[in-house]
């Protein structure tokens, strides 16, 4: 038998035989006659050439046989119907409310601008934002999607995660700042500065760095005089505008891209990487598995994918 020839709907009334130890039973949730249920039975065992029932007049039972034939159409029935599934879903326009979780700055500074032009590519989806820091619960929360910065090992169980982009931490300073001060050739050099960090988690004043062409060399590690700390990037930049008095940054590069290419901040120490709990990341879109994707949920995927394109070239 080749797989053209496969008697699906034998298989089908079989197992709904099965389900209800008895071919009336059967017949009634098909809609069939007793006897077309009982000819199917006997056309799908003549197919295979083996007996899968025991009759007697009160009752039927399995043959050894029958039990493991009765494993496989289920499986194989459950398969038929998850591809129908899928393709329906494909076919289907996204649309209804799509509930995503974020980031504060990231969301802020990234997510927030890219979401006109996925409604203006999907009309008829509404997104609904919320940010935290927090690792959010998207069931208890009622989320399709949250938006994670992350180690692999720190993202919820059970989850899916998409990763987006790489993204990393540098130091970063105001150029009024460094022609004032103290040139900085060595991470030793940066002692002789004023530095912000994030200050909370792993965000310390302590950093280790490593020379990003042999990144697997031993890290110097320095404890930075860090008279200020702010638990935003988007906050350190503000801070860097201040001009010479600012000192320099250790914040996300994704809010300092693009004005590291403006030349409005400089990159310091850029041939040296962060390490230790300034280490990169990975940017993770988080849903929950099922047998197929929503509509809307994987528009969305698919739109960041695209978005998160240059943040993955930058990154090299």
């Amino acid at each position: 038998m080749t797989t053209d020839t496969l008697p699906l709907a034998d298989m089908q009334v079989f197992t709904q035989v099965v389900a209800h130890q008895s071919f009336a039973g059967a017949a009634r949730q098909l809609r069939l006659t007793t006897g077309a249920v009982s000819r199917s039975v006997g056309r799908l065992e003549s197919q295979l050439g083996v007996k899968l029932l025991h009759r007697t007049t009160r009752s039927l039972s399995l043959t050894e046989v029958g039990a493991a034939v009765h494993a496989d159409c289920l499986q194989m029935l459950q398969s038929a119907e998850l591809a129908v599934s899928r393709a329906a879903a494909h076919r289907e326009q996204p649309q209804g409310v799509l509930r995503i979780n974020a980031p504060l700055v990231f969301g802020d500074w990234w997510l927030a601008p890219l979401l006109p032009g996925f409604c203006a590519r999907w009309p008829d989806v509404q997104v609904q934002v919320s940010m935290t820091d927090a690792m959010a619960d998207l069931t208890a929360e009622r989320l399709d999607l949250a938006i994670r910065i992350a180690a692999a090992d720190a993202l919820p169980p059970g989850m899916v995660a998409r990763p987006l982009a790489r993204m990393a931490y540098v130091l970063a300073a105001h150029p009024d700042y460094l022609r004032m001060h103290a040139p900085i050739a060595t991470p030793q050099d940066l002692l002789a500065h004023r530095c912000m960090s994030l200050g909370y988690g792993l965000f310390q004043n302590t950093v280790e760095m490593v020379p990003a062409q042999a990144p697997a060399s031993p890290a110097t590690k320095l404890r930075l005089n860090t008279p200020i700390t702010i638990a935003s990037s988007h906050g350190m930049l503000r801070a860097l505008q201040q001009g010479p008095v600012a000192g320099i940054a250790l914040m996300a590069d994704f809010v300092a891209r693009s004005h590291l290419a403006d030349g409005s901040l400089v990159q310091v120490l850029p041939d040296w990487q962060l390490t230790g709990g300034y280490a990169p990341r990975m940017v993770y879109a988080v849903y929950a598995p099922g047998p197929h994707i929503p509509p809307k949920l994987r528009a969305m995927l698919d739109y960041l994918q695209e978005q998160c394109a240059p943040l993955v070239e930058n990154a090299g």
